[in-house]
Order: C-alpha cells, then structure tokens, then sequence
C-alpha cells in the first residue's frame, strides 16, 4: 500500500523541528495509543512505524535526502506527496496513523477498499476487526470535517457509505449506531443546504423539499406529536427556528402544496401557514381567486378563543367586499383595535385599508423566496383588470346567494417568518453558548429551552398567525412606509397603525443577556455612512456596508445615534432596540469591538449578495458597579452576511456564522 501521507504528518511533527522535538513527540505519541478497542498487535505496529519516521527524521543524512526528494515533487507536482510503501501487514496500522493525522477521508477509503473482496481478510480475524474499527472511526470524522466546511450533503454521504459497510460487516453495532445517529442529526443541515441552493438546480432544490416534507411527517406535523417519543428528535423549539429559516428558501406555491398536504394529515397550524402562502401568493400575482381561496380556508379551520375577526376582515378587504370587511372588523374583541380605528384621521375604510397594507407587508408577504415582501400597495391592486373583473363576479353571487362569516381559530405566532429573518445569529459569540437557530451537530453544545416557544400561553397566544395588535393605544396611523423598511423616525412611528403583534422571535437571546458582535468606536459615528446604490457593487463597498454595520451597532447598543437603516434592514434594527433595551433594564453597559479582517463575495444575483467575511471581535459588559458581568475574549470568527436590495440600495438581511 502506498500511504499518503509524508513522516512529518505521519509523526505528527513541523518539517523544522529538530531530532529532540522528534523524539519527545515519538515517546508522546507511543504512550498515547488510541483506545477505541483496536488489537494489540495492530498498536504494535503502529508503534513501530512511528519509530520508523522518527529514525529516518532523527538521521541527518536520511532526512536531507527525503527533503530533497519532498522539495522535487512540490516544484513538478504540487498537489501531490511522497507516499510511504507499507507492507501488507502494516497497512491497517498505516491507516490508523492516517486517521490520526486528519486524512480522515483518505483514511475511510482505504479502509472502505481494504474489505472489500478480493483485499477482504479473513472472517473473524484481528485484520477485519481492526480495519471495519478504523473504517467507522475514519468515516465519522471524515463526515464532521465536512460538516464544518458547510458541506452537509457530503457528510450524510459518507455516513451513509459508512453505515452500509458497517451493515455488511456486521461486526460493530455500537458503532453503526453512532452513524446513524450522525446521519439524524445532520438531516435538517441538509435540508437548509439543499433548499438554500440556487433554484436553477432542481434535483437538489426536489430532494431537500422531499427530506423536508419527511421529517415533518416523521414528527406527527408541526406540532411535533411524535417527535417527544424520540428523545434523539430535534426539540419543538429548535425545530421552530429551523422551520422559520427554511420557509425564505420555499417559494409560495412549495409552501402551499406543503403546508396542504400535512393539514391533511392532520397539522392545524399547517392550514393556518397555507392561508398565508394563498395570501400572498394571490396578492403579489394578482389573482383574487387565491384569496378566496385563503378566506375558505380560515373558514374551514376549527375555532378556539382567540380573536381573528381581522383576519377575515383584510381577506374580505382585498376582495372588495367592503361591507363584510367592516363588520369582521367592528366584530374584533381587541379594544386598542377599536379605538385606532375610531380615531384614524380618515374614515373606518381609510383605517381598515392602512391596516390591511400593514399586515400584508409585515406577515403575509415575508418569508416566500419568490415574492418580494415590501412596496404592498393596494391601489395596483383593486386597479388590476382581473381583479376588478374577479371583484365584480363576486359581487354579483353575493347578490343571489349572500354569504356568512365565521370566526377563525388562532394560531401561535412562532411560525412566522418577520421581514429579513436571522437564520442563526453570530452576535450570540461570547461564553461559547450556542448560537441561534439549530445546533450544529459538530458543535454538540446544549441549548437552553426558550419560553415563548409553541405552546406557551400569554405573549405568544395573544393574537392568530397574522393579527394580533400591538398594545399601544396611543399610536395612529403610519405613514406610507418606503420600500426599504427602513426604521421609521420617532415622529413617523407615533402615526403608526397598531401592527400584528409579533412575540419575541425564537432565534432572539434572552433579554437579560443581551449580545453583540460588534466594534464600538465612538470616533466613528454611524452618520458618516453613505447609502450603498452601486447595482454591483465592488468588494470594498461591501466591505464598507459590513464594517459600517458592525460599527453602527456598537454605538447604538452604546446608547448613542447611529445610522443603522442605511446599512440594515428594519427587522435587524429592532433586534439591536431590543438588546439596547434589555441593558438599560437590567442597568448593563456593554462595550464591543467587531472587525472585518477578511470578506470574500460568495454569490451574486440581481437583488441579493452573499458574502463572507472573518470578524475579529471581542466584548465586555458591565454592570452599575463597574462590575464584568459577562465578557468574550478577542477572537475570529466566520460569518455568512446576506445583502438584499430594496429599490437602489443593499442593505443587510440577515447573518448565518459558519462552523
């Protein structure tokens, strides 16, 4: 067997160190075997390959010659090595040392090649029991190496591969178990990977909606009924967040066949997420016939107490029929509700219509890969000819048949997608805590349970899927928003309708530990940054777009103005308010200092740019006292940063840290 793999990775040594630090490292490694149950004899003679590198290293002569003969082959072939001749009855003891190195990949392969016939050893031998070892051993680690470099496909395929040999050995139950269990854990990686690809590439975008729509079923719907009988299931709460992130790479008519196909089976909040899609769908394709649909299937849904008169209302607004649109709305329990409609400087329609835009671009439309979320105008839409024409049939069957309204049942709010939703947030780096969104099987760290996950009562129940109101009695209606969503003056926001309430979203921190990742450098106020309009623009734009975020969130977690909606878009900006606030309450100051050392531009397309860049960061934060409460040492970390573009100008959407 030729090993590829030259002594000094062999022995695990720097191509300069000297005969000393060899044999220092020669004794550790020998006293060091590994100990996952393979044969003595195997060990032996690892042992003695690695005595047989250090020799050779140790030799001044030997190793001039051997650095020679590296020397040549980099310079005529650079991706290749001098491979080490290994007898036959060292060469599971080569592919050991091979593991050990880190040539995990390489490692299985061999291995994998090794039982196969006609290299297969003999049934029941140390030789097959030490290479089906090293096999699984090597596969594992090969698969997790993957995971961190964010290709997950390839991880489950070689946890697959490795699960079949150790099925057709038979030998290592123990172990096979460990893969499978790889393999599970992996599998909602896989689908992000998969769904998250260009939709250009089919089979892929097929098989990640068809592993989607499995687990789903394997876990008794949304809800999660079975999934508590499987203590190695991922938690309802880590599946919320998983699921909110995967709905911004489904495109409306996926999530309607979907979400369809598992009411079927029996999932309520499914048929309240498909009112939703056929919602938007119609809306942003003009075709009223899809709300229609949408206003049945509310209709159709089981009732429980909670208040979704407005729901109906909007549905019945957008289909013009205006008079039982404002009898769902005079209907609402919500008195704050009630009262902003009272007191909207227009009459009830003005109020219902100003509502009904508000929800469709903050709840309906967000989260659909294929719709674009902001600039709802409701004047392009009752202006369409088909809907006008739709609109006019209707009113026409109403006149010959009527038609009756019915209450609609609620639904948590954990399902929803806001506006530029953050898959999993990087600012959640200090105290080694996960991060949010679902847990890296590499990473293996605990994650505490959220309270206002489903099932929770209060916040999170207070009002359906799309409408509950934000109690604030003193708001009146907003101002026409521009498409970028930026964050409105405070002028602006006391005009504000009362907007679907949106609990606490479950990739949000506690409030009580507020996070950043972010460089504070008051010497650099947020106001000097300039709107980003190239229509492509160059690396040290986005460059300029990215520091000017970390730096604007500094200040403004500071306490101090910074221009954060020139950089981010407004569902980012309400995470830092919420953080800032968290502070202030609990009487914390927290400082950071955040830098891009490094970006590289991933993807381009019309209307989105992904990028990823090396943060240098470091906080602390202190409480009244002056006391640390909490502080994160410098460090570098890998952050996936995604630019969206609302008209002319990009700002950031979202940020995805990477393994």
């Amino acid at each position: 067997m030729d090993l590829p793999i030259d002594h000094f990775r062999l022995l695990g040594v720097s191509p300069s160190a000297q005969a000393d630090a060899i044999l220092r490292r020669l004794q550790s490694r020998c006293d060091s075997p590994p100990d996952q149950g393979f044969t003595h004899d195997v060990l032996l003679q690892r042992e003695a390959l690695l005595r047989r590198s250090a020799d050779l290293l140790t030799d001044s002569a030997a190793r001039a010659e051997y650095e020679s003969t590296l020397l040549a082959l980099s310079e005529s072939h650079p991706n290749e090595t001098v491979g080490l001749d290994l007898s036959a009855s060292n060469e599971v003891a080569g592919l050991i040392l091979l593991w050990e190195a880190g040539a995990a990949q390489e490692a299985f392969q061999l291995a994998r090649q090794g039982l196969q016939p006609p290299q297969a050893p003999a049934l029941g031998s140390g030789r097959e029991s030490d290479l089906t070892l090293v096999a699984a051993l090597a596969c594992r680690a090969a698969a997790e190496s993957e995971q961190q470099q964010r290709r997950y496909e390839s991880a489950a395929q070689l946890l697959g591969d490795g699960i079949e040999l150790q099925q057709r050995m038979g030998k290592l139950p123990d172990q096979e178990a460990l893969l499978e269990q790889e393999l599970k854990s992996l599998l909602p990686f896989r689908i992000l990977d998969l769904l998250s690809r260009d939709l250009s590439a089919v089979s892929d975008h097929s098989q990640g909606i068809a592993l989607l729509d499995a687990l789903v079923r394997e876990r008794g719907g949304l809800e999660g009924t079975l999934s508590a009988m499987d203590s190695s299931a991922m938690s309802q709460a880590d599946f919320e967040s998983f699921f909110q992130q995967i709905r911004t790479f489904l495109t409306v008519q996926e999530q309607i066949d979907l979400f369809s196909g598992w009411q079927a089976e029996g999932s309520a909040e499914a048929g309240f997420l498909a009112v939703f899609a056929l919602t938007a769908a119609g809306f942003s394709r003009r075709k009223p016939e899809l709300i229609e649909q949408a206003r049945e299937q509310v209709q159709r849904l089981s009732a429980i107490e909670l208040d979704t008169m407005p729901l109906l209302g909007c549905l019945d607004l957008l289909l013009g029929n205006v008079a039982e649109a404002a009898n769902h709305f005079r209907s609402t329990s919500d008195p704050e509700l009630l009262r902003w409609i009272s007191d909207h400087p227009g009459d009830d329609l003005a109020a219902q219509c100003e509502y009904c835009r508000v929800w469709l671009e903050r709840d309906v439309m967000p989260g659909h890969r294929d719709v674009e979320a902001s600039g709802v105008d409701l004047d392009a839409w009752f202006a369409d000819r088909d809907v006008q024409a739709y609109v006019d049939r209707l009113d026409r069957q109403s006149a010959r048949t009527g038609e009756a309204s019915t209450p609609a049942a609620a639904f948590p709010s954990d399902w929803l997608v806001s506006a530029d939703p953050s898959p999993l947030d990087p600012d959640a780096l200090s105290q080694g805590e996960p991060l949010d969104g679902i847990e890296d099987p590499a990473t293996r760290e605990p994650r505490p349970w959220r309270p206002w996950a489903f099932g929770a009562v209060g916040l999170v129940l207070l009002a359906a899927l799309a409408f509950a109101v934000q109690r604030n009695s003193t708001q009146s209606p907003k101002q026409e928003e521009p498409a970028s969503l930026e964050q409105p003056s405070p002028e602006s926001t006391a005009s504000e309708p009362p907007a679907p309430a949106q609990e606490p979203s479950v990739e949000e921190p506690p409030a009580a530990q507020p996070q950043a990742s972010l460089r504070s450098d008051a010497s650099q106020p947020g106001s000097n940054l300039e709107p980003l309009l190239a229509d492509s623009p160059d690396e040290q734009q986005l460059r300029t777009l990215v520091q000017g975020w970390l730096d604007s969130k500094a200040l403004a977690l500071q306490g101090q103005p910074s221009d954060l909606s020139v950089v981010a878009r407004k569902r980012l900006i309400e995470r830092v308010d919420r953080d800032r606030a968290a502070d202030v309450a609990a009487g914390y100051s927290t400082t950071v200092e955040a830098s891009v050392t490094a970006l590289d531009v991933v993807s381009r397309q019309p209307r989105r740019i992904e990028l990823k860049a090396e943060v240098a960061y470091s906080d602390r934060t202190i409480n009244a006292a002056g006391a640390v409460v909490r502080s994160t040492d410098p460090g570098s970390f890998s952050i996936t940063y995604i630019l969206g573009r609302d008209g002319d100008q990009w700002r950031l959407t979202a940020y995805i840290p990477n393994p």
